[in-house]
């Protein structure tokens, strides 16, 4: 037996358990159906959103086209905030610069990042003896269950409220009902203590701005808030797909982010560009006031350098992460993202993972895909995933050929 085939074969039997699970067709029914009755209220009420998502488009072919100016240009600016930027070609580079800033025996808090997933941080740093805790309700949801996030921005959204009461009930050895509020509630008191004994909080960011240096970090629970300015070291984590010329370029990406995820808008939106600072005694700058003392960009590449120089394949990195196609795709509304690999999922999430994971990991997901194009009708961006499969594909045939 091949090692082709055994990965093919491990893949889909996952793929086939997680269909065949009655607790994750409920828990993706009433989420499916819940995130299209916002999505469809928020385009209604905001009906530019097309126009500016065209936009958006424009803004991100741009700024692939010219990534290593403004990866460049972006460390430039960050640098003169104050922040301390390291360029990581791999993800065993990033991994290796984060451990030697956290060290061990520290508690780390983490927001939600998919470039943590990527790179498989938690692990990485619980082993090198750290405390570690998701701060994201669906993030944390998925730690206790020891599973990776099954969505961009919905990491849970298989999980019914009756398997998170089991899951508290086992952490905390009290019973806690299966009642939403109540369970928000419990987490909130569990993690609202982790925050105050932190050393470092680490997060990810939506999109960032070259000419200005500054992060943008969507959220709604407050719980990034918290990461990014509580600890005294705030590590941020981002691809350098997500920069982007200006910091009005950025604020367009983040509304079609929101926007396509079904928020009218977030509940919170931080924008950091520095370590906090002040210069309220003779105007002179001091950084680390109330804030972090220091903030740390990790500016990733892992591989999409390499994806950005690619002719057709390229168009992946336009992808923003609002994570819309997956609720129309028929594999990921049965599936949900056991439809992926380690931190990207669906048909565009094949190509990001034959660059930023291993093409092993990415020939499975890429023969999933229908090619049915509905994904393609709902994107914001509307990327052309049937024509990257079908590239993904061909490229994978001469692969094995050879």
């Amino acid at each position: 037996m091949t090692e082709p085939k055994r990965v093919f074969e491990k893949y889909y039997a996952e793929l086939l358990k997680s269909i065949r699970n009655p607790d994750v067709a409920l828990g993706l029914s009433r989420s499916v159906s819940a995130n299209r009755q916002k999505r469809a209220a928020v385009m209604q009420r905001f009906p530019d959103t097309v126009e500016l998502s065209r936009e958006v488009r424009r803004i991100k072919e741009e700024a692939i086209a010219r990534l290593e100016d403004l990866v460049a240009t972006a460390r430039k600016n960050l640098e003169e905030n104050g922040a301390r930027v390291y360029y990581a070609d791999t993800g065993t580079a990033a991994l290796k610069i984060i451990g030697r800033i956290v060290g061990s025996g520290k508690v780390v808090i983490s927001g939600k990042t998919l470039t943590g997933e990527e790179l498989g941080l938690r692990q990485h740093l619980e082993g090198l003896g750290n405390e570690f805790w998701e701060t994201d309700v669906a993030q944390f949801i998925q730690q206790l269950r020891n599973e990776k996030p099954m969505h961009y921005v919905f990491p849970s959204l298989h999980v019914t409220r009756e398997e998170v009461a089991r899951l508290l009930t086992k952490l905390l050895g009290r019973e806690i009902p299966p009642d939403i509020t109540g369970e928000v509630r419990t987490i909130r008191e569990f993690l609202r203590g982790k925050y105050f004994k932190a050393d470092i909080g680490i997060s990810g960011g939506n999109v960032l701005a070259a000419d200005t240096g500054s992060i943008i970090m969507i959220e709604n629970e407050g719980n990034i808030r918290m990461v990014s300015n509580v600890p005294p070291i705030h590590i941020v984590i981002v691809g350098i797909e997500k920069i982007v010329p200006t910091l009005p370029d950025a604020f367009k990406v983040a509304q079609v982010i929101w926007r396509y995820a079904g928020f009218t808008a977030p509940l919170y939106l931080s924008v950091v560009s520095g370590p906090s600072g002040t210069a309220d005694i003779e105007n002179t700058l001091v950084q680390g006031s109330s804030g972090p003392l220091e903030l740390h960009v990790i500016l990733l590449d892992n591989g999409r350098s390499r994806l950005a120089k690619d002719p057709v394949l390229r168009e992946a990195l336009y992808c923003i992460k609002c994570g819309s196609c997956l609720f129309e795709c028929p594999i990921f509304q049965m599936a949900a993202g056991y439809y992926g690999g380690q931190a990207y999922f669906g048909g565009v999430g094949s190509v990001l993972t034959a660059y930023m994971g291993s093409p092993q990991e990415a020939a499975p997901m890429a023969y999933t895909c229908l090619r049915c194009g509905l994904c393609t009708t709902i994107c914001p961006l509307e990327l052309d995933t049937s024509r990257l499969i079908a590239e993904l594909r061909h490229r994978f045939a001469v692969m094995v050929k050879s």
